[in-house]
């Protein structure tokens, strides 16, 4: 679909909608990102001690952005240790459990993020539920996906559970193999289960790994949410549209 200004889903052409979660329907991105930076920060603070090296902090804006948004959880620790030529083994070994593996980083992410909910709670986007509302009263069919296993858990605590058909997220991934963003497999499970083709399915996602998984699996309109400055390579990576707020976002063939 190429770029337009015309900030529309037109519910005649669209009949489901799959949201994204972290950055999207929750104000959560902000929280990853600060349980990312603390869980990179020590291990790379201990990584540098015990080489005698000088302790380079994990950067919010382009590790963050760069590496981790929008990833798996363990993809996320894969890409940024490998900018970094950091190599660790996969899984918690056996003989040590002393050893930092990728696996072990991600499960401190995970402590530390779980602790930040339970710390400061979830809220979602007004606008972005005012939409999925919209759109449920066109008929328009949703779903909300997401890398993370407490998907359902965090949803809920923002009050926005009943507001979606569907759900995938990182335990189906896990249960059913599925491969993380780019790749367009959690949205096309959403609009499997939805009964909807791509083609006639919307992703609104804030990522540029999530909007490029969008245009790979042939989706009839990408909407990206830029709210951290991103707009020219969401379209870069293959937005339809893209708007700072979902308020922009306007749905066309509603019936009064």
């Amino acid at each position: 679909m190429e770029t337009t200004s015309d900030a529309v889903i037109a519910a005649e052409e669209i009949t489901a909608a799959a949201f994204d979660m972290d950055g999207v329907v929750t104000d959560t991105a902000s929280v990853h990102a600060a349980a990312w930076k603390r869980t990179f920060d020590d291990f790379l603070r201990a990584h540098a001690r015990s080489r005698g090296e000088a302790f380079v902090p994990f950067d919010l804006r382009g590790d963050y952005l760069a590496h981790v948004d929008g990833r798996s959880r363990l993809d996320g620790v894969r890409a940024f240790l490998a900018s970094r030529a950091i190599e660790l083994p996969g899984e918690h070994p056996c003989a040590d459990a002393r050893t930092m593996t990728v696996e072990a980083l991600g499960d401190r992410k995970e402590r530390c993020f779980l602790d930040y909910v339970r710390t400061y709670g979830v809220t979602a986007y007004p606008s972005t539920i005012e939409l999925i509302t919209t759109l449920r009263h066109a008929g328009i069919a949703t779903a909300i996906v997401s890398a993370s296993r407490n998907c359902a858990a965090i949803v809920k605590a923002a009050g926005a559970a009943g507001l979606f058909d569907v759900r995938v997220d990182g335990r189906d991934a896990e249960r059913l193999r599925l491969p993380g963003k780019p790749d367009p497999a959690l949205f096309l499970e959403a609009a499997r289960r939805m009964g909807v083709p791509p083609a006639r399915t919307a992703v609104v996602e804030d990522s540029p790994a999530g909007v490029e998984a969008g245009a790979l699996g042939g989706f009839g309109l990408v909407v990206g949410v830029d709210r951290s400055g991103r707009a020219a390579e969401l379209l870069a990576r293959g937005a339809g549209v893209v708007v700072s707020d979902l308020a922009e976002l306007a749905v066309a063939g509603v019936r009064g």
